[in-house]
Parts: structure tokens; C-alpha cells; sequence
């Protein structure tokens, strides 16, 4: 996996993945947004349902806990994010089999670190006071909340009925061209901190491998189309760095 995310994110630099802003005839048979999302993100809500209640663990505090945390990021992601969408994108067939894909590896890999292994065996009440949890819930709640916010910027960037571009301003965005990548980034590699697993270190290096190259092209996208003193010093993903 973490090969295989190398090589991903080398290749999004050269080959931009077609949704959203990006997509084109090229990519083939589309269908709308919203039901492209759902069907894309919840193999990752079903998945880790299924691990987490087929593991011996499963109602004890700390291994709960954790599955509560990702089932709340993927309930929003896979259900609700999709039918607040405004506006009539499609999502190509070949990206949303991609993404199911790799959400539902992912899902399994995190389940099974997480609840089947014998890594699951630290997990006691005692990891609730480790700094390494208590550092690592804050970050993914701080993430959460600016991926959130995020999204609502997007949201309302325009009132009904206007059909123009424009560029985000508030929250996130007055530092980064992509505050909702931020965000998740953010948001698992709390995750990652909170349950020191290595799946989960491997899903931060993916989120950072998929969403860097397109942070980067939505820079230029946006410099392009509204010129580089609207943009400004704004970094694309990691304020002040990248």
C-alpha cells in the first residue's frame, strides 16, 4: 500500500482525476454527484461496521470509541455530504469504481489492525490518558470541524441561480486553495496518532498522496482563472509549507 501510494501520487501530477472541476467526456460513462459519493464512500462505512462487530473487542471502551470516530467521519462523508451537494456535477463510473475500491481495502485493513490483530491488546481503559490519545482525538476533532467548515464554504460560495466561479475566502481558505483537504489530512492523522496503528499511518500517507497532487492543481486552476493577486501567498493543502 504505501508503494502503491507513491506511485499514485506521482502520476495525479501528470493525469488530474476527473471530478468535480476536472472531469471530462475522456473519463467515460457519468452519473450524478450525489449518487456517485454515496456509492463511492459508504463501502468504508459498511466495511468497518463489519470488522468492528465481528471482532472480540468490540464493546470494550477504547476499540468503541475508535469506531465510533471513523463511522461518524464516513456517515457525514458517504450520506450526508452528497445530498447537501448543490448544482448538477456527475462523477464518472471509472472514478467511482476507483474510490469503492480503495475505501473498501482501506476499511478492511483499519479493521483488522485495529479490532482482529494483536495490536488490539494496548487497548485498554488506560489508553484514554496516554498524550498520544488525548493529542491525537483533538487533532482529528480539529480536523473534522475545519473540513466541515470547509465544505460549507464551498457550499454557499454562490447564491441560487448564479452559474459563476468564485474564489473561497473564508475559514481555511484564506490561508489554503484547498481547506476541506486540509481538514482530512488533519482529521486521520489524529486518527492515526490517537490509535498508533500502522494502517492507519499508511491511510495518512494515502490522503496526503491523493489529495496533494489535486490541492496543487486547484491552485492553478485558481490562479489561472482569477489571476495570481487574488490567490495570493496562499499554499495550496499546508498553510505556510505546501
Amino acid at each position: 500500500m504505501p508503494v502503491l501510494a507513491v506511485i499514485v501520487f506521482i502520476a495525479l501530477f501528470f493525469v488530474k482525476a476527473g471530478y468535480g472541476m476536472f472531469r471530462t467526456p475522456k473519463w467515460g460513462t457519468s452519473l450524478s454527484n450525489k449518487t456517485g459519493w454515496i456509492l463511492m464512500e459508504c463501502p468504508a462505512f459498511f466495511m468497518m461496521f463489519y470488522m468492528w462487530y465481528t471482532s472480540e473487542p468490540r464493546f470494550q471502551p477504547v476499540p468503541l470509541f475508535v469506531f465510533l470516530l471513523f463511522e461518524a467521519h464516513y456517515l457525514q462523508r458517504s450520506f450526508i455530504f452528497p445530498l447537501l451537494m448543490k448544482g448538477k456535477s456527475r462523477m464518472p463510473l471509472s472514478i467511482l469504481l476507483m474510490g469503492a475500491v480503495f475505501n473498501f481495502i482501506n476499511a478492511f485493513l483499519l479493521g483488522e489492525d485495529l479490532f482482529h490483530l494483536d495490536s488490539t491488546q494496548p487497548y485498554t481503559a488506560e489508553w484514554f490518558t496516554t498524550p498520544t490519545f488525548l493529542a491525537g482525538t483533538l487533532i482529528f476533532l480539529v480536523g473534522m470541524g475545519i473540513n466541515l467548515h470547509s465544505d460549507h464554504v464551498i457550499r454557499h460560495l454562490r447564491p441560487a441561480g448564479d452559474t459563476r466561479h468564485y474564489l473561497p475566502q473564508k475559514g481555511m481558505y484564506r490561508y489554503v486553495t484547498s481547506g476541506n483537504y486540509f481538514g482530512e489530512l488533519v482529521e486521520w492523522t489524529g486518527f492515526a496518532l490517537l490509535t498508533q496503528s500502522t494502517a492507519a499511518w499508511i491511510f495518512v500517507l494515502w490522503t496526503f498522496a491523493n489529495l496533494a497532487p489535486r490541492a496543487y492543481a486547484i491552485r492553478r486552476h485558481y490562479r489561472q482563472e482569477f489571476g495570481l493577486e487574488a490567490v495570493g501567498q496562499r499554499k495550496c493543502l499546508i498553510p505556510f509549507i505546501f
